[in-house]
Order: structure tokens, then C-alpha cells, then sequence
């Protein structure tokens, strides 16, 4: 099949923006590049002059829970307590009939009809005797009932998790509040959902990744199944039912090394290994907290909040021998380190020579805090960096309630990353951050929010060029994947995963990144998308 009368948009290669080429497509592979028009006997599609590329790779999201949200109760849109409280007594007709009640996505910060944040008191007002939990919007923090507190207090293994993750009342009992690793700890354990229920969640939200031009992602989803078994098996089946239209790599969270250990010792497959379609992907570990909760591991006391500096979940001596035992068995590594104390020590981590960091690839998540010496360190050890550029649409303005003003240059420093080339990706944390990828791009070049704020950008010096955030979207997630070599680009050999523009984006102004809309997508040579307003 030929795929003609198209412009081809990939950086740094000789492809004339001006030109129009015709893309040969055998079985799951770009097989050639012609000059266009066509003039062979192969079975041609017109392709109007629009604008080809290659797809997108989100190397961090949590899918799962974006298909729940789809699936669930969407608490998302919620701005008050008592339409929260409707919402969630509409969902569940009888509370008494559920074993446990359940939402997410809420963001009690922005209810005006509350003087404070929500605790397991407020949730009586729902109904006294129910397990509760409700999930905040951001995802590393919960609200909890009583009911539901007295469970987790005969949990011996939750008493293992930081007690700064756990809120307390004026009696210093639990109240119904918790934060970081304890709501992955609470999520785990407290419910797992079957197979069926993952595909039916998966199902819903495909269509939304493929009308966003995504073919291929990372994802972390264990805490919502409860079981990395029944995850594998959700995604696979869908595999063989031909409903999976992207590539997946599936992220194994771990609480301690013991989890490590359980996973090596029960299952073969190792980073990488897995069906054609779905792949193991990393072990993926939890360094710090989040700033907004003051809980990312920060070496310096929060301006806003100086009592505070956030903490370490992990000693280093137990870290060092989750990443060393990771790599000496063939896993990558992904570490969520927000804070510059948390990069710190998973820098000391990866930089032991049985991580072996350079022939795994292993990652750092987010690393949204740094400074001169980080870099350096970093320059020098090249792990992959996952950023979310997204991000910076709501916090470019918060960053001084979090870092000390001579560190506020070195926070998303991606340009500073860039030119040490230290290896850079972006990525979606969705349902956190921007599903879009050319939202996500449209903040790694302009550094302000979606109207334009602040003027020039916030630190400006750290902004990519489209190009540059292109390529952190498609070809360095293949390298993720040990696939640089035939995944990612518009070349000969390569997996024939595209997307079609309407427009250039070496031709679109940087403000108007944003509105860059996918016509179609295609992924291993059959489009899985089309835009019905286009003929």
C-alpha cells in the first residue's frame, strides 16, 4: 500500500518541508519513501497534501486509571462538597448494597462551600457504615471512612509506610487522610478488580489515545488491579481479541525488595520481553512525595512552608539494593523523585556499576527540582529523564512557594538537560497532566500557561524547540525500549506507526502549537483513527 501526496515532518532529516512523498507500507513496516507522485503499480492512497509524521509515545501515564475514569465515578468536574455528595449518592443508589464506595478525581482545595479539607468525619454525612474512598484529583492523596480506617488499622505492613503520610486528628488518630505511598499502599490492598473489569475500563478509553495521535505508551496501573498477573492478562487478551490499537509496556510498582524479589521469582519475563504488542516494563519505585503536599524530599525547607522538607521514603542503603538487584536481574528502574534530595539519591542509586544504568536505561520520573551539581552528575551517567511539561501550565507560578529563588532556574531545566544530552522525555502522567501531546509540546516551547502567561515564558532560557519536544514524544521512547532503531521515525525498516496533521508544525506559530489537530493514526500500517468532520 502506498500512502502518496504527503508532507513529511521529521527532525533533522532531508526531508524538503516544500515536497510532497509517497509512503510505502508492507505488513507493519514503512518499506520505502518515494517522491510522490507515485508512478508504480502499488495500491495508492491519496493523502491530500497533509502532513505526516510519526506517532506518539507516552512513556508515563497510568492508563488504567484514566479508563476507570471513563468506567467509574469522574469526580473531576466537582466544585463543591454538597455536589460531590449528589453525585456520589446518585452513582451508588444503596450504599449498603456496595462493598466499597468509590471515586476519583476530586479536589477539595477549590470547594468554597467548606472551610477545610475533607476527613472521614465529612464522609459520614454520606453514610456512617460504608467503605469509603476517594481519590484526589492529582493522585497522591485520598480521603478515607471510618469504616475503612478501622480495616487498614489491622493492615501490620501499612504500619511500614512514613506516618507523614498519614494524617492525624487533634487526638493524634488517623482522619481519614493520607498522602504519597500510603494511597498506593490503600489502593493496592484494600480491593482488586477482576480481568473483565480492566478491559471493559481499557475498552472505553482507547479511543481517546488514538484520536490523540498515541500508538504506543507506559504505564503504570498495578495499584488499580491489585494484581500484575491479572493487569498482564487484561492487556493480552485484548491483544489477542484485536482490541489493543497501541504498543504497551507495563511498569511493575514495588513497595520494598521483598516485592522485587516475589516479582523475579515468579515470572520470567524481564524488561522489554513480552508479546508483540505488550512488553514488561520497568520496576517502578517511589522516591518522594509531591510539592503541592510539601512531601517531595527537597535539600532545602520549602519557602512557604519552612518548617517542612519534605522526606525520603527510602534510606539509601535500601534503595541502593532495590536498583542493584533490579539490575543485576535485567529490570529497568523508574524512579518518581520530584525533589532535589530525592534526584539525589536516586543519582547515588543508579551510579553503582551493578545497575549497570547505561545498558538498562533506566529512568528518573519527573525530576522537577534541580541544581548545578545534579546536572553534572547527570551529564555524566545519562539515565533517562520523564518530564511533564504539562505541568508548568498550573505551577509555573507556584515554583517559588517550593524552591529557594537561586534554585528557580534549575526547576524543568529542559534546555539545560538538552545540551548535556542527558536523555529526555515527555510525557503525559495522564489523567494528571495533558492527554494532548501537542499541548504537552506547546509547554516545553513556550513555557507560559494556554494564554500566554507569563509573557516570554517562564524561565525562558530552559524552552525546547518544537523539534527538540518532538523527538523527546517519539524517538527517545523507543530508545526506552531498545527499539530506536526501528521505532519513532519516517524511515525505511521501521514500525509503520504515523499520524496526519493539518498542518506543518515548522510552520505554526509557537503560541499555536496547541490547536494542532490529528486527521488520522495509524499504528503497525492500519489506521486506527479518523477525524469524521474530514472526508
Amino acid at each position: 500500500m502506498i500512502l502518496e501526496n504527503v508532507r513529511i515532518f521529521q527532525p533533522y532529516r532531508s526531508f524538503n518541508q516544500n515536497q510532497k512523498y509517497a509512503v510505502e507500507i508492507e505488513g507493519e513496516q514503512i518499506k520505502k519513501i518515494h517522491s510522490s507522485p507515485y508512478e508504480g503499480k502499488e495500491e495508492t492512497i491519496n493523502g491530500d497534501g497533509k502532513v505526516l509524521c510519526s506517532s506518539f509515545n507516552d512513556s508515563h501515564m497510568h492508563f488504567l486509571r484514566y479508563g476507570l475514569l471513563k468506567k467509574e465515578l469522574d469526580l473531576t468536574e466537582v466544585t463543591s462538597w454538597k455536589e460531590m455528595k449528589v453525585l456520589i449518592e446518585n452513582h451508588y443508589s444503596e450504599l449498603e448494597q456496595y462493598d466499597w464506595v468509590y471515586g476519583k478525581g476530586f479536589n477539595d482545595d477549590q470547594f468554597e462551600d467548606i472551610d477545610h479539607l475533607l476527613t472521614a468525619d465529612d464522609l459520614n454525612e454520606i453514610q456512617v457504615n460504608a467503605y469509603m474512598y476517594f481519590m484526589h484529583q492529582d493522585g497522591h492523596e485520598c480521603v478515607i471512612s471510618e469504616k475503612a480506617i478501622e480495616l487498614l488499622k489491622k493492615e501490620e505492613d501499612f504500619k511500614k509506610e512514613p506516618e507523614e503520610f498519614k494524617e492525624k486528628n487533634a487526638d493524634g488518630q488517623w482522619n481519614g487522610r493520607f498522602k504519597d505511598t500510603a494511597v498506593h499502599y490503600i489502593k493496592r490492598h484494600f480491593w482488586g478488580r477482576s480481568t473483565e473489569d480492566a478491559k471493559e475500563a481499557l475498552r472505553k478509553a482507547a479511543p481517546k489515545l488514538s484520536e490523540h495521535g498515541v500508538t504506543s505508551f507506559h504505564t503504570d496501573d498495578i495499584n488499580f488491579i491489585g494484581s500484575y498477573d491479572r493487569l498482564w492478562n487484561a492487556y493480552t487478551e485484548l491483544e489477542e481479541e484485536g482490541d489493543l490499537p497501541f504498543d504497551v509496556h507495563l511498569h511493575h510498582y514495588i513497595f520494598n525488595i521483598n516485592d522485587l524479589r516475589e516479582y523475579l521469582n515468579n515470572n520470567q519475563k524481564r524488561s522489554g520481553e513480552g508479546t508483540k504488542q505488550v512488553k514488561v516494563g520497568a520496576v517502578k519505585i517511589f522516591l518522594d512525595g509531591t510539592q503541592r503536599l510539601y512531601t517531595a524530599a527537597m535539600r532545602n525547607p520549602y519557602p512557604v512552608e519552612p518548617s517542612k522538607a519534605g522526606l525520603l521514603v527510602y534510606t539509601q542503603a535500601q534503595l541502593n539494593g532495590i536498583v542493584r538487584t533490579a539490575g543485576e536481574n535485567g529490570m529497568q528502574v523508574a524512579m518518581h523523585a520530584i525533589g532535589d534530595k530525592a534526584v539525589e539519591q536516586a543519582v547515588t542509586a543508579l551510579e553503582q556499576p551493578s545497575a549497570t544504568t547505561g545498558a538498562l536505561r533506566h529512568r528518573i520520573i519527573h525530576a522537577q527540582t534541580l541544581a548545578p551539581d545534579l546536572i553534572d552528575r547527570l551529564r555524566r551517567l545519562k539515565p533517562y529523564i520523564e518530564t511533564q511539561p504539562s505541568f508548568l501550565l498550573e505551577e509555573w507560578d507556584k515554583k517559588q512557594n517550593w524552591s529557594p529563588d537561586e534554585l528557580l532556574p534549575y526547576c524543568d531545566p529542559f534546555r539545560s538537560l538538552q545540551k548535556d544530552h542527558i536523555p529526555l522525555t515527555l510525557s503525559s502522567d495522564l489523567p494528571i497532566g495533558a492527554l494532548n501531546p501537542w499541548v504537552t509540546i506547546f509547554a516545553a516551547v513556550n513555557r507560559t500557561d494556554l494564554n500566554g502567561k507569563p509573557e516570554g515564558g517562564w524561565m525562558p532560557q530552559e524552552k525546547l524547540t518544537v523539534e527538540e519536544a518532538f523527538i523527546g514524544f517519539t524517538k527517545t521512547p523507543a530508545a526506552l525500549e531498545y527499539r530506536e532503531g526501528n521505532k519513532g521515525m519516517i524511515e525505511s525498516g521501521y514500525q509503520a506507526d504515523f499520524i496526519l496533521l493539518d498542518r506543518h508544525p515548522q510552520e505554526v506559530d509557537p503560541a499555536d502549537l496547541a490547536q494542532i489537530e490529528v486527521l488520522e493514526t495509524w499504528h503497525r500500517g492500519k489506521r486506527v483513527y479518523k477525524n469524521d468532520d474530514i472526508s
